[in-house]
């Protein structure tokens, strides 16, 4: 409201003593096409402006709720930031592996009531496929939507977003992107028995094994001990343990994740907590939003001049017209009431019909970026995007002042003979 105290403090003024409204309406039916394309103009400009500013808020809330389920973090040391993209977001990354003798230390630690490896590299068409335990599926979806967990290490539960039925059988390639080899594991196959629910992450595309699965695929042990090859999920023989690049920690207590970040966080392993990541990537979230809102806002300038210079010309069209009604003696402030109205009218209608045009541009975008990142994101108009919306009405409605004090001092007789 105090943004648009200037805008209404001008009509105030502007208005007082008159009564326009009929000669406007007019106005704006006589030149309705043309008074039309201003109104979508300025409608497009406000609602792209504030559509985009909103995604960034949108962006920022579906990243937080992707990593919720992802207490702590530990890896090979190396960059946070890197680990984090490929545990939590699924990003291709080569990191170092955690050795069977670390990961028997976190998983037996008296406060982890989970630790549960996560290993990557697989793919199947656009899947990362992604060897863990039950529990971490557990941890991640909790009832399974459709079917049952995997019980051997041919098995796999798909992510909701993978058009896969239960029941397909598939064959992973080596690799994920364009560099996957899809004959490297020709003869393993692994049967689709369960389906999780959305979880709005890059997880809904994912297809995941167990851990073993991705171990023997690979040529390598799984785990076990001799003896017990056919067993499924912890606890794991650290000597046959072949690495994994990240386990998922989650304590029994909240304070016990600071003492675990702090116990792991040494010279062979590393230990961090992707919420607090996050953060950082948000704080320089914050200063691009800033940067995109300083744009939005010169955009909208840029669009207020483009009105303000269309606006003089538009004038000129009934410019006989305001001066037949000053030969019939209509004050002059009576004709400046008209001409600020008509336009103020046009901008007022054009940034409601933003309003409208951004609650449409918010959904369409935020679509277009979940089916790219694979995070959900549902960005909406708040208060900052109002706010930039009352500014650009004040500004343009004042910039109007101009072409209505132009009207005022054009001849009349000039004008009469057009």
């Amino acid at each position: 409201m105090m943004l648009l105290v200037p805008a209404l403090a001008a009509g105030a003024a502007v208005l007082r003593g008159y009564r326009p409204r009929a000669l406007v309406a007019a106005l704006l039916w006589r030149y309705r096409w043309t008074s039309l394309t201003f109104i979508l103009l300025i409608a497009v400009s406000v609602g792209i402006g504030v559509g985009l500013i909103a995604q960034e808020r949108g962006l920022r809330k579906g990243t937080a709720r992707a990593a919720e389920k992802f207490d702590l973090i530990v890896a090979a040391p190396g960059s946070e930031i890197t680990m984090m993209f490929a545990a939590v977001y699924l990003q291709p990354s080569d990191v170092p592996l955690l050795s069977g003798a670390v990961y028997d230390e976190v998983a037996g630690h008296e406060q982890v009531d989970l630790a549960a490896p996560i290993a990557f590299g697989d793919s199947y068409r656009d899947s990362p496929v992604v060897g863990t335990t039950a529990g971490f599926v557990d941890h991640l979806a909790g009832k399974l939507a459709d079917g049952r967990m995997f019980a051997t290490s041919t098995e796999a539960v798909a992510g909701s977003a993978v058009k896969l039925a239960l029941g397909t059988a598939i064959t992973p390639a080596h690799g994920i992107g364009d560099s996957a080899e899809d004959d490297a594991h020709a003869g393993h196959t692994l049967e689709i028995v369960g389906r999780m629910p959305p979880t709005g992450s890059p997880w809904d595309r994912a297809i995941l094994v167990p851990v073993e699965s991705v171990w023997e695929v690979h040529g390598l042990v799984n785990g076990h001990a001799p003896g017990r090859e056919a067993q499924i999920g912890p606890p794991f023989d650290p000597d046959y343990f072949p690495g994994t690049p990240a386990i998922l920690v989650r304590a029994e207590a909240l304070w016990a994740n600071y003492a675990l970040r702090s116990q792991f966080t040494r010279a062979d392993t590393m230990a961090f907590f992707p919420g607090a990541v996050l953060a950082q990537l948000h704080s320089l979230m914050g200063d691009i939003r800033q940067v995109m809102s300083v744009m939005a806002v010169l955009t909208q300038v840029l669009v207020a001049a483009g009105v303000l210079t269309g606006l003089i010309i538009l004038t000129r069209l009934f410019a006989r017209r305001l001066a037949l009604l000053r030969a019939l003696g209509a004050p002059r402030r009576f004709v400046f009431a008209v001409v600020w109205c008509f336009a103020a009218t046009l901008i007022v209608s054009g940034s409601l019909a933003g309003l409208a045009v951004g609650l449409v541009a918010v959904g369409v975008i935020s679509s277009i970026v979940t089916a790219k990142t694979d995070i959900l994101v549902t960005a909406t108009l708040s208060w900052p995007e109002f706010h930039l919306i009352a500014a650009f009405v004040s500004l343009t409605v004042l910039l109007a002042l101009l072409p209505a004090f132009m009207t005022m001092s054009r001849n009349i007789i000039t004008d009469l003979r057009a």
